[in-house]
């Protein structure tokens, strides 16, 4: 556990919001320095990047603190409730099937990248790809595969799977971070660049721009100046909506894992019905799209997908404070397997989404869903436009779904390729 300066949360969460108000004024701005700055560098990921200087420098610590654990179960599912409260069903699936396409290449990508990244670096480096029993490699490498295909309930599947060295697991958990978080910055990066992207993919950007459009006009046929009754409803359906999802996620996990021995064994396809947390996120998902269908909708007027980023932004800074900078060149070699990895699962989205000429929109959250999860998703499809925010969370769902089985067919090919 690492030591830190400022061990406070409250003090904590006020550098987080100083942060956050820093980049969003200065990013407001529009000429100058700033302007410029922020014309090469996205302001989401500047929300990353300063909370990672101030964890790196030693100020504040996400070891010892509760930040991202409370974010990440109140304010998460708030968001997803308030950013699906004005949810257009029959929009999305005029979307068509190049959405699922993309993250099933995704997902096929870290399949096949783990065991491809151990070939390659074992030119190079064997002793890299080695290690013994439990301490081998590459069911350390499992658990990776089980975030990048799922999130963290398969991830921890997986290390209960294959047993991997606990006291060698933090390595694997920094790669996890360090490659999965760089490979995040690309993709925002990409996003200011979206038109251009497109037209290089040759990419049919109609459906989307329908589904901006219609969403865009009924938000401004009923944008209104919220009131304090506006806040206090939308804070309503947001908080009781997180209640439900909790209470109700939690009594499914623990009915799940009490009667049904495939979800109580972690070595099962079907453990991550065990999980609390995925089920959090579909019950969120669930309220906001039964809320959709209501006159709540209507609180989309006064602000509600905004307030929703708010709490998004919120978790995206907890989620900075994760990567330690001062590590990323601690273990060259894991890392290397792991930028490697994340390469093929790039290049193998791009080539398919040159191929079926999908959108770069699809490309990036396809990949979000798999490598980030439910916590990442939804912030990249925001980039793009809150109307598709939902897009991310449902993709982000089904990556809980096939994540530990996925994990699971990467880890024999890697176990196969380690013995080559």
């Amino acid at each position: 556990m690492k030591e830190a300066i400022i061990t406070n949360d409250t003090v904590v969460f006020g550098l987080l919001t100083l942060c956050l108000g820093f980049i969003f004024y200065t990013s407001s701005l529009k000429t100058g320095f700033w302007s410029k700055f922020y014309n090469i560098v996205p302001a989401v990921l500047m929300c990353y990047v300063l909370p990672s200087i101030l964890a790196s420098s030693g100020l504040i610590s996400d070891d010892i603190s509760g930040l991202y654990f409370m974010a990440s179960r109140y304010l998460l599912p708030a968001a997803l409730i308030l950013m699906t409260l004005s949810i257009d069903l029959k929009a999305i699936i005029n979307l068509g099937s190049k959405a699922l396409i993309m993250f099933l290449t995704g997902s096929f990508g870290i399949i096949i990248g783990g065991p491809l990244a151990i070939l390659i670096i074992s030119l190079f480096s064997p002793e890299t790809v080695g290690g013994n029993d439990f301490d081998a490699i590459w069911r350390g490498l499992a658990t990776i595969a089980g975030s990048w295909i799922g999130g963290g309930a398969n991830q921890a599947a997986m290390l209960e799977i294959y047993q991997y060295n606990p006291d060698k697991y933090g390595g694997m958990v920094l790669v996890d971070i360090v490659v999965a978080n760089i490979w995040m910055a690309i993709i925002l990066l990409g996003v200011g660049k979206t038109k251009k992207i497109d037209r290089w993919l040759k990419a049919d950007t109609t459906a989307i721009e329908e589904l901006k459009v219609k969403v865009s006009k009924f938000t401004e046929k009923i944008t209104r100046v919220p009131t304090l009754k506006d806040y206090m409803m939308m804070l309503c359906f947001a908080f009781s909506g997180v209640g439900i999802s909790h209470l109700f996620g939690d009594n499914i996990s623990s009915y799940l894992t009490s009667n049904f021995d495939s979800v109580s064994d972690n070595k099962s396809f079907l453990s991550f019905l065990g999980s609390s947390f995925f089920w959090m996120v579909v019950l969120a998902t669930i309220v906001g799209i039964l809320l959709s269908f209501t006159k709540a909708k209507n609180y989309e007027g006064a602000g509600a997908s905004k307030l929703g980023s708010v709490f998004i932004y919120i978790l995206v800074a907890t989620i900075g404070m994760k990567m330690d900078l001062g590590k990323v060149f601690e273990n060259p070699g894991l890392l290397a397997i792991g930028f490697v990895w994340i390469m093929i699962h790039a290049v193998l989205l791009i080539v398919v989404a040159k191929l079926i000429k999908a959108p770069y929109f699809f490309l990036a959250v396809g990949s979000q869903a798999n490598v980030g999860g439910a916590a990442s998703a939804p912030v990249v499809a925001a980039e793009f436009h809150p109307s598709l925010t939902s897009v991310g969370v449902l993709l982000a769902v089904l990556g809980y779904v096939v994540g530990t089985g996925g994990a699971i067919l990467c880890t024999i090919l890697m176990e196969i390729a380690s013995k080559v």
